[in-house]
């Protein structure tokens, strides 16, 4: 359980693994990212973590399988990044960390059951993610964010939804 609670993880290459909300472009954001760690501080849900060594050491992402972006009131990763690296948010709909992606054959809704978790922990909403009667739930893309908290959530081992980075 320790280990899953330090801050700093070892992390494949940089896009396998979400950046924080408002994050910029890829090698921008590794140029501007001073490696401070004020994101991972600030997070309420200490999902940020920082990745370990080699050329990416220090740099944050989110894993949602560990922990996932709450979406936070405020933002405060957005807005307490000293560099810039993670650009200044204050809506949630503007948030574009990654698309969820539903595994149908994989969703326990498939067979019939009534799971609603993903739907449930989605702090977006029907904006996002619905259920339309049985089988697994319709992803709305411009409506995710890409948080990770369905991911996080999902019960099935593979998931059966799982967040890519945009």
């Amino acid at each position: 359980m320790a280990d899953r609670l330090d801050k700093h993880f070892d992390s494949p290459t940089p896009r396998e693994r979400l950046r924080a909300p408002g994050a910029l472009p890829e090698d921008e954001f590794l140029d501007t990212c001073q490696r401070c760690g004020v994101c991972v501080e600030v997070c309420p849900a200490r999902a940020i973590r920082l990745s370990g060594g080699g050329l990416s050491a220090g740099v944050p992402f989110i894993d949602p399988d560990l922990a996932a972006c709450v979406v936070c009131d405020g933002l405060l990763c957005t807005q307490e990044c000293p560099s810039g690296a993670l650009r200044r948010l204050d809506n949630p709909a503007t948030i574009a960390m990654g698309v969820a992606k539903v595994k149908a054959a994989v969703c326990v809704r498939d067979s019939g059951e009534d799971c609603t978790i993903c739907v449930d922990h989605c702090p977006i909403g029907a904006e996002a993610l619905v259920l339309g009667g049985a089988g697994p739930p319709r992803l709305l893309v411009p409506g995710c964010v890409g948080c990770g908290l369905c991911q996080h959530h999902c019960p099935t081992r593979p998931k059966a939804i799982i967040v890519k980075p945009c």
